[in-house]
């Protein structure tokens, strides 16, 4: 029996998401795709019009995912600065769980896509910022953060940023949180 269409899609996207686990980081083709499925390319497209198509797809559950978490932790936690840092760990343990996502968020897997794709990635790191800076506000206004809310805020995406980064170019060797006991104090004093 066929698998749903719904289905389908879902085990499509798991797969490419699974493709970018390579810590080669070769380019997935819609051929390759198809291939490791043991469908046709033809098939891939009755499900989505486009590759850039199947990639807006992973963007948009990565972005489900990462604002529920966001949202968890503002609803959860009163303190300002521990929303941030709780969000901060929060963004680096998701890369660790999901290091092909992670080549998605930093926009490796997106190079020779549809321009689109990448400007969604800026969008989404936008506002994993300004929740970063909202969560500082709350803080300053409690007297917990004496610091400027949006700089630091800028500085800790940076710092996600940064550490995603090293994670996929280290061939997802180097993970994300290590080192985060001495840095977490460095970050968050």
């Amino acid at each position: 029996m066929a698998a749903r269409s719904g289905e389908r899609r879902l085990q499509i996207l798991q797969t490419l998401a699974s493709m970018l686990e390579n810590p080669r980081g070769e380019k997935v083709t819609t051929a390759a795709l198809a291939a490791r499925l043991a469908v046709s390319e033809a098939a891939l497209y009755r499900h989505f019009a486009s590759k850039a198509q199947m990639f807006e797809g992973l963007i948009e559950f990565i972005e489900t995912t990462l604002f529920s978490f966001v949202n968890k932790i503002s609803a959860e936690t009163q303190d300002g600065a521990a929303q941030a840092e709780q969000m901060v760990v929060m963004l680096l343990s998701f890369a660790e769980k999901n290091p092909g996502m992670t080549r998605v968020l930093i926009g490796e897997a997106l190079v020779n896509e549809d321009d689109r794709l990448q400007a969604r990635i800026n969008q989404l790191t936008d506002r994993l910022e300004a929740s970063l800076r909202q969560s500082l506000r709350i803080a300053q206004a409690a007297n917990g953060w004496h610091g400027d809310a949006q700089a630091d805020a800028a500085v800790l995406i940076a710092y996600v940023l940064g550490r995603w980064q090293i994670f996929t170019k280290s061939g997802f060797r180097r993970t994300p949180q290590d080192g985060w006991v001495l840095q977490r104090k460095f970050l968050f004093g």
